[in-house]
């Protein structure tokens, strides 16, 4: 094999692959993709249910809900869908594939390391986009709401909110002993189900913890997604992008120090 090489394996095939970055990124990111396999479109289904559950199942819990209610509740669906990949599933499999080997083996490919977090990136922002639509299609049909686009603002957002979500459940993974980080990645499903106000407004807080959200990235992702499916009703405030940025970017730091250190 030349310099220029790299080998992956990939559904137990081994395969040269020149290693300039451009070959390296589609290499791991096939790599990534074929060890889904058959499981990638399972998974992508899985997520579209869940947002159509969150919708659905929340609206039972609400009775007589009304227009804004609803509306509150939809444009909230998809940040938890959002959340709930970055924070749970992504830390999830990072844990299983350092428990493996396969962390270490992907950390040893003659690529830049930082290179194996842009293809999750890429990944599970390719899973989690269709749940976002069902679950907006799910919204309209059964609360028969408008919604008012801001189209720029909706894709920025959702590429941020994934980002953000992604690097912080990435840095989990990546910085804590596999099975810690899996019961972690668990806690913090419920949180962003239950106890985040992304699903019912923050005044239902405790005070304390309404403050805490204010410094959490889990309430400006769900402002910023809000006011860019419903431009019309909601609004965000630069804060709001700050302190996600921040959080963004401090995930970023971790993992990127986590992949690059020596074993």
């Amino acid at each position: 094999m030349s310099n220029a090489a790299l080998t992956t394996r990939s559904s137990g095939a081994i395969a040269p692959v020149p290693a300039s970055l451009g070959a390296g990124f589609r290499a791991l990111l096939r790599w990534s993709l074929a060890s889904t396999g058959a499981m990638l479109p399972l998974i992508v289904v899985i997520q579209a249910l869940l947002a159509a559950g969150i919708i659905l199942g929340f609206g039972l819990l609400i009775p007589n809900i009304t227009a804004e209610n609803a509306l509150f509740l939809s444009s909230g669906a998809p940040t938890i869908l959002l959340l709930t990949i970055g924070l749970a599933i992504v830390p999830q499999g990072v844990s299983s594939a350092r428990a493996s080997g396969a962390f270490d083996y992907q950390r040893a490919l003659p690529v830049p390391r930082t290179m194996l977090l842009v293809v999750d990136l890429v990944v599970w922002t390719m899973i989690a986009i269709p749940g976002v639509v069902v679950g907006l299609l799910i919204a309209w049909l059964r609360f028969d709401l408008s919604f008012a686009f801001n189209w720029p603002l909706l894709v920025f957002a959702s590429l941020l909110v994934t980002i953000a979500g992604t690097s912080v459940g990435y840095a989990i993974a990546v910085s804590m002993r596999p099975m810690l980080a899996q019961l972690i990645s668990q806690v913090l499903v419920f949180v962003v189900l239950l106890f985040s106000p992304i699903a019912f407004p923050a005044s239902q807080l405790p005070f304390w913890f309404q403050k805490l959200h204010e410094v959490l990235p889990i309430q400006p992702a769900a402002d910023l997604m809000r006011a860019g499916i419903a431009s019309d009703t909601y609004s965000f405030n630069g804060r709001d992008l700050i302190v996600l940025i921040i959080w963004t970017v401090l995930g970023l730091l971790i993992t990127s120090r986590a992949l690059v250190r020596r074993k």
